[in-house]
Order: structure tokens, then sequence, then C-alpha cells
């Protein structure tokens, strides 16, 4: 049976502080990975218009993880909505009703639950950790979000407590081929794991980066994200 189109679901981390080096990442991975996701050091850099100028036109995933009172929270958004770049999702912390309204449609916004550098030991253990990423996501759907974000640990609790309504992007993906060098990611799991896990999307970002060849680890990861939704497909009848 046909699946989606796994591409759609990897999303790349462009972590780079480096405006030739985000370039030629963009060029080479644009045709296996479905949206680029840009944070705080490209932000930091040079704000929206150098993202802009970066993506040329590829799809963005805005990951500011805006953290402020309500009103900073809608400025922020509607600069983000406003200007050039298409942006897929946008990351709040909190706010998230007053941000989705300042969207108007124009991007997703995904509501932040706990970060994968927390450990769940840290957390008061992995049953109290999970209750409240799964706490945060049942808020995010009744403010309007159209997803979370959140480890490959709580997806499955996050998919059975909100159903196919939110999409749930996770983070904190980490292949059984590579290796991350002082890697700050407490929870992870690989693509297939997270996907089977209810993941609807999956965000990589040092595997594909720091690979001698980023374009065959983005493919490869695609293949894994394909047997996944193979494995999950019912059969044909």
């Amino acid at each position: 049976m046909a699946v989606p189109d796994p591409s759609q679901r990897l999303i790349f981390a462009l972590d780079v502080d480096d405006e030739d080096r985000a370039r030629a990442l963009v060029t080479s991975l644009r045709p296996h990975v479905g949206c680029f996701k840009v944070g705080l050091e490209l932000l930091m850099r040079g704000g929206m218009e150098l993202v802009a100028r970066i993506l040329d036109g590829s799809e963005v995933f805005v990951d500011a993880k805006l953290h402020d009172v309500p009103a900073t929270v809608t400025r922020a958004v509607r600069q983000i909505v406003g200007g050039r770049v298409r942006a897929r999702y946008i990351t709040v912390h909190d706010g998230v009703a007053e941000a989705v309204a300042a969207a108007q449609g124009r991007a997703g916004i995904l509501r932040v639950t706990v970060l994968t550098s927390v450990a769940s030991d840290d957390a008061g253990g992995t049953e109290a950790l999970t209750a409240r990423v799964v706490a945060r996501a049942r808020a995010a759907q009744a403010d309007g979000a159209v997803g979370v974000g959140c480890s490959p640990a709580e997806a499955r609790a996050v998919r059975d407590a909100v159903g196919d309504s939110l999409d749930v992007v996770t983070p904190g993906v980490r292949p059984a081929w590579a290796t991350v060098s002082g890697d700050d990611q407490r929870r992870t799991a690989t693509a297939y794991e997270a996907i089977r896990a209810g993941a609807s999307h999956v965000v990589v970002g040092r595997p594909i980066r720091d690979a001698s060849d980023p374009a065959e680890a983005a493919r490869r990861l695609v293949d894994e994200i394909a047997e996944a939704l193979s494995s999950l497909a019912p059969p044909s009848p």
C-alpha cells in the first residue's frame, strides 16, 4: 500500500551560524526534506530577512520558542507571518491562543512541551514528565495550536491523548548509525521508533549536518521513515 511522501515528514534543523554554510546545506538537502527549521543561531545573526535569503522560497519552521507576555508573543508572531518567509510552524511556550489569533492561519502554532535536553530524573521521573507533556498537549489543542513539540519518548502518550488532530513533531531523533559528539539530548529515539510511536514529523539536525555526506544521511532517514510508515499501513485487502 502506498504511503504519504516520507520526505515531507523529515524536518532539517538548520542549526548553523554561517550564511554560506546554511545556503549550501539548503541547496543539497532541498530535494530530501520537507521543511527547514531555523532557530536562535540564525535568528540572532540576521533575523527573518537572513532566513528569507537563505531559504529562498522553501517552507520554514521558525523555532523561536516565544516565551513572553501574550501581547509580546502576539506582536512577534505578526512580524513573522507578515514577512517574506513561508512559515509552516512557529514555536511558542505560552500565549498559545494569542499566537494562533495573531498568525491568522498563515502559520501553524506549535507548543513546546518539555525540551528534549531535560532528563526524566530531573523532572520527577518518567511518569511525571509524560503527564506534564500530555497536559500541555491537551491545553495546546484547546487553544487552537496545530501541534506540539515533544520528545519521541512521549509521542505515543500524546497521540493517545489528542488523537490525530494535532501534529506531533519530535526533535531528539538519533539514527542508530550516527554518533553525535557531546550530545545534549536526553530523551531520544530513532526516526523509525518516533514514527511508529505516533510522531507526524521528525526533526533532525546534527546527524545530517555533521555527516560526511548530508544528502546521503537525509536519504537514509527518509528510507527509515518510509519503512516505519509502511509498517503502520493496514494490509491490502
